[in-house]
């Protein structure tokens, strides 16, 4: 979704005036408001990334529990 502004510049007008008339134009128009808020937002994980995470950490969990019962690690502090 792109929005173009576009400016022409009239007879009378200098460079300094066109450019404030471009700014004033993209400051009404609201893009650079939707891009600063996308800027900083994180993407969704996939599901296959969560499952995948998921399954990573069972199998750590799995392991520790493991080697706590054959008494390589020590029981969990109370």
């Amino acid at each position: 979704m792109a929005i173009n502004v576009e400016i022409i510049k009239s007879g009378n007008d200098n460079n300094l005036g066109v450019i404030r008339k471009f700014t004033k134009r993209v400051r009404g128009s609201g893009i650079l408001k939707r891009l600063r808020s996308r800027r900083y937002n994180i993407r969704k994980i996939s599901e296959y990334v969560k499952k995948k995470k998921t399954l990573k950490r069972l199998t750590k969990r799995a392991k520790i529990e493991e080697l706590i019962k054959m008494g390589k690690i020590p029981d969990k502090l109370q």
